[in-house]
This record gives structure tokens, C-alpha cells and sequence, in this order.
């Protein structure tokens, strides 16, 4: 049977403090890691008396996960497939990075676009899980002289979306430092993904209140469901055509406005409150049962 879902403690309104006293000799009983299955599987060789942790951001998989004394799902859908897991369970959604100096930059200019054009954008590795082939597909089918696509993002796929795209003048693709900067120049954010359990980028390019078209994966279909987002299905070059045809048409479309996204469930400080706070839970439960 499955051990108790160790429910999130802190809510964004809340700030957590955790403080090591100064000569303590005390030693951290856990191990943590983040969605590498590999490394998963390495800790099952790991001594009993370490607690040993992860994030999920690929899906639960019993030979790999199994072992583990707890997993931390960053979607309420990944929670539903967890099954007979006997290990302690919790959700807590990605936080969104701290971003302390953003640098101001005029894509446009840089690309030697007219400052009229509108920009539509996505950001992430350029592999195929991340579908920027369905992406570049859909956007050589819409017919808008007014409108770009610039993807930043390097990755062993580039090459590949170079030839797809056809040197068009319209279709940009590069390695970008300063994702928010970037995102400041957008009119459209668009996630192609195939499959995406949290999305970093998405709530990126929610912080800075872009329109968003993204495909209908675990993670945004859970945050996103409450505000005017476009979703499509997942590696459909016709589904994401439409959409970007009709977010990009003038005066009788949608507009490309800004929204204003809740941020507060994303805050670092939530996200980094709520890990600890399962780490400890987990841990001393582990203790009191040894």
C-alpha cells in the first residue's frame, strides 16, 4: 500500500528560513536528484540508511523510481500514474528562477527586422521532444508578411530545423543568455512540445504576460486551463497552423495584449519551502521507522 501524500506545507504568501546552527555536527540522511533516470537507478545501490529523493519530470517508471522513499511530481497528472508506488508522494509545481539583471535588448534590430513586424517566439533545446519541427512546419503555412519566428535554443536538431525552415528570411533560430530579455521583445510565446510535464519556459514567458499557444501536455493543460491560452494537440502542424493563423490576423482575430498571469504559485520561495519541507518529512519518517 502506498505510504501518505505528504501534502505541500507553504503556500506563496509564506517565507521559509532553514538554518544550520554554527558548529553542528549534524549530517543530511537524504539524497536528491532531478529527473536524470540514470542517476535513479545508480541509487538503488545506495546504503539503507539514505534517504534518497526524487523530482519526477519524466514520469514515474517502477524499476527506476521504485526503490526511492519518495517522489516529488511537478503535475497532479504524473500523481494520478503514480499507482502502487509504496514510497511517499507530493506535488509541487516548477518555481519560476530568480532573474536579477535583465539586460535590454532590441531583437528586432539585432535580426534587421522593421520594428512593425510582430515577433513570435519559443524557447528550449533544440530537440525533437521540444517539436520546433512542428513548429517551423506550421509557421511556413501561415501567410503573414507582418510576422517572424525566432527560437532560441541550440541543440543536436539545429541543423535539421535549418533545412526545414528554408532559409527563410522570416524564421530565425540561435543561442540566447538573456531568455527574459528576449521574451520582452515577443508579441506571441508558443510551447511545441511534445510532451511536457512542467514547462520552465512556459512560465517564463508567463512572467512577462505573453499570449501563449502551447500544446495540450500534462503540465500546461493544468496551469494554463483558467486563462485565454490557445492549446493544440501535440506534434499536429495543422492544429498549430490554425492557431498561429488566428492569433496573428489583424483587427477581427484575438489580440496579442498582455496577461496578467498569477505568478504566486510559481514563487521560488514557495517551491523551495515545500521540497525542504518533504525532504525533512520524509527523512524523519524514515528514522522513526528504522
Amino acid at each position: 500500500m502506498r505510504r501518505p501524500n505528504l501534502a505541500t506545507k507553504f503556500t506563496s504568501s509564506q517565507s521559509v528560513t532553514r538554518r544550520c546552527p554554527l558548529g553542528s555536527r549534524r549530517k543530511l540522511s537524504f539524497t536528491v536528484l532531478r529527473h536524470l533516470s540514470p542517476a535513479c537507478k545508480a541509487l538503488s545501490g545506495v546504503r539503507d540508511g539514505v534517504t534518497k529523493v526524487a523530482t519526477l519530470h519524466v514520469g514515474f517508471k517502477p524499476k527506476q523510481h521504485g526503490h526511492l522513499d519518495g517522489v516529488i511530481c511537478v503535475n497532479k497528472a504524473e500523481l494520478s500514474r503514480i499507482g502502487a508506488y509504496a514510497g511517499y508522494v507530493s506535488h509541487v509545481p516548477n518555481w519560476l528562477p530568480e532573474v536579477k539583471d535583465v539586460k535590454s535588448i532590441d531583437l528586432r534590430a539585432r535580426l534587421g527586422l522593421p520594428p512593425e513586424i510582430k515577433l513570435v517566439g519559443a524557447v528550449g533545446r533544440l530537440h525533437p521532444s521540444k517539436g520546433n519541427d512542428v513548429l517551423i512546419s506550421a509557421f511556413l503555412r501561415v501567410v503573414a508578411d507582418d510576422a517572424a519566428l525566432v527560437i532560441a535554443g541550440d541543440g543536436p536538431q539545429r541543423a535539421a530545423l535549418e533545412r526545414l525552415s528554408k532559409a527563410s528570411r522570416r524564421i530565425h533560430l540561435g543561442f540566447c543568455e538573456d531568455v527574459a530579455g528576449f521574451l520582452q521583445n515577443l508579441d506571441l510565446f508558443v510551447s511545441p512540445s511534445r510532451e511536457e510535464s512542467a514547462g520552465l519556459a512556459i512560465l517564463e514567458a508567463m512572467s512577462e504576460g505573453l499570449p501563449i499557444i502551447t500544446t495540450a501536455t500534462d503540465g500546461p493543460s493544468e496551469y494554463l486551463k483558467n486563462y485565454p491560452v490557445r492549446f493544440v494537440q501535440a506534434g499536429s502542424v495543422e492544429d498549430l497552423s490554425a492557431a498561429l493563423t488566428e492569433a496573428l490576423r489583424s483587427e477581427k482575430g484575438p489580440s496579442l495584449a498582455r496577461i496578467d498571469y498569477d505568478m504566486d504559485p510559481f514563487a521560488r520561495a514557495t517551491g523551495v519551502g515545500n521540497v525542504l519541507w518533504f525532504y525533512s518529512q520524509v527523512a524523519a519518517s524514515k528514522k522513526q521507522a528504522q
